[in-house]
């Protein structure tokens, strides 16, 4: 079974940042990028962080606030994030981050577990590689439904089966598949089932399979 990794949807073209690069300069180059983060960089190249609009718009807020009831209630970390002037001082750290060959499945459970919007794609050396967003996440499901059947057919089934129904039915409409036929047990329904789930692009999995009755022994 094909897995698609992040390396296959992930954007190398990152725009980063070094810990001294001041809020002004980050500021134009949000706005100019048209992104809405920054991966931050050591002097080894390594990503320590991420600066985002998110932690950029901190000192905006604080500062319209002044001296009212909210402001004095503030956690005290958006108060020492609000006087940063520089990548480093304004960066949430550690970064998260994957690695590039990680399935795109791991990543989805990583946006989603930490609420994080993107990933900075590093390599063993902690380098930056490239960022993987939710919008490149969900491109796995564009996946044509022609190429998800022929995989279910000729791999993730022949894999999970020593005999393959004559009657395996496979349909694929809209990253749904179907399946129907006649098997030996549900387990192996289940098996096939659970393979399919995990195949690239699949939304849903229908089990329509039939199983022969169980014959009392006499």
């Amino acid at each position: 079974m094909s897995d698609i990794t992040v390396k296959d949807v992930m954007t190398t073209r990152v725009v980063a940042v070094r810990r001294d690069a001041s809020f002004k300069e980050m500021a134009s180059m949000l706005r100019s990028s048209k992104i809405s983060a920054f991966p931050v960089l050591d002097d080894a190249g390594r990503v320590v962080g991420v600066v985002s609009e998110a932690d950029m718009l901190v000192k905006e807020a604080v500062q319209a606030e002044g001296t009212s009831l909210i402001a004095a209630l503030r956690h005290v970390h958006e108060d020492e994030k609000s006087a940063g002037i520089t990548a480093g001082e304004l960066m949430t750290a550690p970064a998260i981050t994957i690695g590039p060959d990680a399935p795109v499945a791991e990543a989805a459970r990583l946006m989603y577990d930490k609420r994080v919007k993107r990933l900075p794609v590093v390599n063993r050396a902690g380098h930056l590689v490239g960022i993987i967003s939710r919008v490149d996440v969900l491109a796995v499901f564009d996946r044509p439904d022609a190429e998800i059947r022929k995989e279910v057919i000729s791999q993730v089934v022949p894999a999970a089966l020593a005999q393959v129904p004559r009657d395996l039915g496979v349909t694929v409409r809209d990253g749904i598949v179907t399946l129907s036929g006649e098997l030996h047990s549900d387990h192996d329904g289940k098996v096939i089932v659970e393979r399919v789930r995990h195949v690239s692009g699949v939304v849903a999995v229908r089990d329509r399979f039939g199983y022969p009755a169980v014959r009392a022994q006499g």
